[in-house]
């Protein structure tokens, strides 16, 4: 049990500023690309994430980028070159997503059997 005097925050979840950055909608799946496939170019990393739509994975790389998890290269050439890569401070992350990745491959199906046997009201 958590105690606290009147005059102290109790903070509920000291990781969910971490876990915001680290976990948000679409952020996992660059990193995780860039972080393994490597340095690439805006439609390279299309093409490996199909489901996410242009407009928002340039919100997203930006926001990566503004947290220093991404580097953006511009070339001048023409056409200009442009190129994201994984800072090390994303590979840092690597092992939290290993972590991650040996859960769900461990407890996915416990999961999946429990959503099969609910019978409550779905929540979004």
């Amino acid at each position: 049990m958590v105690s606290y005097t009147s005059d102290q925050v109790f903070d509920p979840c000291p990781i969910a500023p971490a876990v915001r950055v680290i976990f948000g909608r679409w952020t996992t799946d660059v990193l995780w690309v860039l972080m393994h496939q490597g340095r690439m170019r805006f439609t390279d990393l299309r093409h490996r994430i199909p489901d996410v739509t242009p407009k928002v994975l340039s919100q997203r790389l930006r926001q990566l980028e503004r947290d220093g998890l991404v580097t953006r290269s511009y070339y001048r050439e023409m056409p200009p070159r442009v190129e994201y890569e994984a800072t090390p401070l994303a590979h840092s992350l690597v092992s939290i997503y290993t972590m991650v990745d040996n859960w769900s491959k461990e407890h996915t199906h416990e999961v999946e059997a429990a959503r099969a046997a609910y019978s409550g009201p779905l929540v979004s």
